[in-house]
C-alpha cells in the first residue's frame, strides 16, 4: 500500500514545506511546523459531476455588485458602501476585542429584512440568547445553530436558504473528510473553501470570525486571506473603550477606510466624529504635544502626537515610539539634531499617539518634529496650533495630498493656526478663523512657533 504524502505547514504564516524543520524558512518562527497529510480524493469515472461552462467575456453581466446596508454606518464605510451579495468576509481580532458583539449587533440591525443563520461553535444557543438580550438585539429572522461539523452546517444552509451567514469561529469548524484536529491549518483551509463555494453558488453573504496569532495576523494558512473577498481587522487596546475596524483587503472597495466604535455595557456604539474623540482630554498649553490631520481613506482625522524628551542618566539614550514607525521617528530626531541644532543625543525620547491610532503617513513628520522640539525646549506650541507636512533629510518641509480636506477638518474643530508647506500656499483654500503659516524648512517652523 502506498504511503500518503505528508506536508508540513507553518502555524504562524502558513508556509508549506515537504519536510519538517525546526525553523520556518518563510517567517523565521521556531517549532511552528505541523504535520498534515494530504489526501487525494478520487472521483469515479462514472460519477455525474457537473462542470461550469466557460463564457465569453463580452457575454458576462456587467451590472455592479448587489449591496445591502448592514444598518451600522461605520461598518458600511469599511466594507465600501455595504455588504455584497455572495461575498465572504473574514473578521479577525484579538480575543475579547468585540468581533462577536459586532456581528450580533449586525444581526439585530438587518433581521427584519434578511434571513440570518448564526452558526456558533464556541457558545451554546442559550449563551448566545443571553448575550443578545444583554445587547438589546431584536430577534427577527435570526436562526441559531450550535454546530461544528461543516457538513451539517452546509446541510442546514441548503434547507434554510439564508441570505446572511455568520460563522463564529472558523477555527472551531471541522471537516470529517480531513484527517486532522479542528483548528489545524488543513481544517481551517478546507472549511473556509467549502463555505466560500456555498456562498458563491447560493448568493448569500457570509461573515466568518477568525482568531489571530501572537503576531496579530489571522491564524491559519496565509492562503485563507487570499480566498476570502474581504479581510477586516478589529483593533484597539482592551484597556481603552475605543475600537477601530480596518480593512486589510477588500475586493469591492477601498482598504483605506476605518470605522471607529466605542465599547460600553450595551455593546458597540458608533463614533461618527473620531477627531473629537481622539482630542478629548487634551491638556491646554502643555509642552510636547502637537495635532496633525491624517487621511483615513476619504475621511480626515485629527490625531494628537505627544513627545517627552528628558536628559538621559545612562551613556546610551533610551528611545521609544508608540503609534508611529520607530525608524521614522529616529530619522526625524537625527534631522532635528543636524538641521535645527537641537542636541538630542544625550536625551531619552518617548513618542506616543493618543487613542491607539497607528499613523503611517509621512504627513505626520512636521507634527512629530514640533512635538519633540517643544518638549526639548519645554515651551508649549499652543492649544490652537496644528501642523501638516512631510520632512526631508535636509530639513525641508514638503507637500502632502488632500491638504484642503485636512485644513477643513482642522478649522471645523476650532484650531486657529496651522503650519503648512510653503510651496503649496497658492493652492490652499481660505477657511474662516484659520490662519495658515507657510514654512520652507523646520527652522522656519520653529521660529514661527517659538519666536
Amino acid at each position: 500500500m502506498k504511503k500518503a504524502k505528508t506536508t508540513y505547514y507553518c502555524s504562524e504564516c502558513g508556509n508549506e514545506t515537504g519536510k519538517w524543520m525546526g525553523q520556518c524558512p518563510s517567517c523565521g518562527a521556531w517549532n511552528t511546523l505541523v504535520e498534515a497529510p494530504t489526501e487525494k480524493r478520487s472521483v469515479s469515472v462514472g460519477s455525474t459531476r457537473r462542470f461550469s461552462a466557460p463564457k465569453l467575456l463580452s457575454e458576462l453581466d456587467a451590472e455592479e455588485e448587489l449591496r445591502f446596508s448592514t444598518g451600522i454606518h461605520e461598518f458600511d464605510r469599511v466594507l465600501g458602501g455595504g455588504a455584497v451579495r455572495g461575498s465572504l468576509v473574514l473578521v479577525g481580532g484579538a480575543p475579547g476585542i468585540g468581533k462577536s458583539t459586532l456581528l450580533l449587533q449586525l444581526c439585530g440591525q438587518i433581521s427584519d429584512s434578511e434571513k440570518i443563520l448564526y452558526v456558533t461553535g464556541e457558545e451554546s444557543q442559550r449563551q448566545l440568547k443571553m448575550r443578545a438580550q444583554r445587547l438589546g438585539v431584536g430577534y427577527g429572522s435570526i436562526y441559531v445553530l450550535a454546530e461544528t461539523d461543516i457538513a451539517s452546517i452546509l446541510g442546514a444552509i441548503e434547507e434554510l436558504k439564508p441570505t446572511v451567514l455568520i460563522v463564529d469561529s472558523i477555527q472551531t469548524m471541522f471537516d470529517a473528510e480531513t484527517s486532522s484536529t479542528p483548528g489545524s491549518i488543513s481544517q481551517v483551509r478546507e472549511c473556509t473553501m467549502r463555505i466560500m463555494r456555498s456562498a458563491k453558488d447560493n448568493d448569500y453573504t457570509a461573515f466568518v470570525v477568525g482568531h489571530v496569532n501572537k503576531e496579530g495576523s489571522i491564524a491559519g494558512p496565509k492562503v485563507l486571506e487570499h480566498m476570502v473577498d474581504c479581510v477586516l481587522y478589529f483593533e484597539g487596546d482592551q484597556s481603552l473603550s475605543y475600537r477601530i475596524l480596518r480593512a486589510a483587503k477588500n475586493r469591492f472597495g477601498s482598504t483605506n477606510e476605518i470605522g471607529v466604535f466605542e465599547m460600553n455595557d450595551k455593546g458597540l456604539t458608533e463614533v461618527s466624529n473620531p477627531s473629537e474623540m481622539l482630542l478629548s482630554g487634551r491638556p491646554a498649553n502643555a509642552p510636547g504635544t502637537c495635532v496633525v490631520a491624517v487621511m483615513e481613506g476619504s475621511r480626515p482625522v485629527l490625531a494628537e502626537i505627544q513627545a517627552l524628551v528628558t536628559p538621559s542618566g545612562f551613556s546610551g539614550a533610551r528611545r521609544n515610539a508608540n503609534g508611529i514607525d520607530y525608524n521614522r521617528a529616529m530619522l526625524l530626531m537625527a534631522v532635528l539634531e543636524k538641521r535645527a541644532g537641537l542636541v538630542l543625543s544625550g536625551h531619552d525620547a518617548y513618542i506616543n499617539v493618543i487613542g491607539g491610532l497607528r499613523l503611517d503617513e509621512t504627513a505626520t513628520d512636521l507634527a512629530v518634529v514640533l512635538a519633540i522640539a517643544s518638549s526639548f525646549k519645554d515651551l508649549p506650541l499652543g492649544s490652537d496650533l496644528a501642523a501638516v507636512g512631510e520632512v526631508g533629510l535636509s530639513g525641508e518641509v514638503r507637500s502632502v495630498s488632500h491638504l484642503n480636506q485636512r485644513l477643513s477638518e482642522i478649522a471645523r474643530l476650532g484650531f486657529k493656526r496651522c503650519i503648512i508647506p510653503a510651496h503649496v500656499r497658492d493652492d490652499v483654500q481660505s477657511f474662516p478663523g484659520l490662519e495658515t503659516i507657510p514654512v520652507k524648512n523646520i527652522r522656519e517652523a520653529m521660529r514661527a512657533v517659538f519666536g
